[in-house]
């Protein structure tokens, strides 16, 4: 017994180094994965108005009965987050909260939008401290930028021109709204789009991406609008 003792001392050892290399070798794919896996914005639809557009100009009324333009040149001098949610959306729940500090942090203008029964979206409101931004509940907001799930944003500048829109349930995606609107794409996509058509030419695109910039690859959870 006492002399298997040191060879199963040595065979340990060996077990040891090869997990130890296979461990690193792992973690060594897994970073060369990341690297290749491109960051996932908020997504967007084809549908309704595309960015680049002016934005159709909507009279309309919050919940707390003041009359809103939506589209159309800003009064206030900055751009407006048309933000689609619903009651009945736990991730537009999720969201609301981020929306806030977020239109805190990023001086931005949010305006969000549903459609349903007013009592139940007057008890979102009051459940989540959402007295300081607009709220418009109506049907006609939704059919006109043809908005089919949630939660959704579209970013509209303060000349009234859609400058991104998309899926979002996180800040990370809302934040991805902002980036595509500073490099001049409507989407993340569409700027993953051009850098892959310019690398085949030859002619990277440089600069145009906040090198740090990197929103989780998740999946969206959508809800459709039962109006829509």
């Amino acid at each position: 017994m006492e002399q298997a003792l040191p060879l199963i001392v040595v065979l340990q050892l060996i077990v040891t180094l090869v997990l130890a290399v296979l461990v690193f070798g792992l973690a060594r794919q897994v970073g060369i994965l990341h690297e290749r896996v491109a960051p996932m914005g908020a997504m967007t639809s084809d549908h309704g108005p595309a960015a680049g557009a002016m934005a159709p100009t909507l009279s309309v009324t919050t919940l707390s009965g003041n009359p809103l333009v939506i589209g159309g040149v800003s009064d206030k001098g900055r751009s407006r987050l048309l933000l689609f949610v619903s009651p009945s959306c736990p991730v537009c729940k999720k969201l609301l909260p981020i929306a806030r500090s977020f239109s805190n942090a990023e001086r931005l203008e949010i305006i969000l939008i549903g459609d349903g029964d007013g009592a139940e979206q007057r008890d979102m409101v009051r459940q989540f401290d959402l007295e300081s931004m607009a709220y418009v509940n109506s049907p006609q907001v939704g059919m006109t930028f043809q908005v089919g799930k949630l939660p959704y944003a579209i970013l509209i500048d303060s000349e009234g021109v859609i400058r991104a829109k998309g899926l979002v349930n996180n800040r990370e995606h809302l934040e991805s709204l902002l980036v595509a609107e500073e490099i001049g794409f409507g989407t993340i996509q569409s700027y993953l789009a051009a850098k892959a058509r310019s690398a085949a030419e030859n002619a990277p695109l440089n600069g145009l991406l906040p090198r740090d910039y990197a929103s989780p690859r998740q999946e969206h959870n959508e809800h459709e609008i039962t109006s829509i």
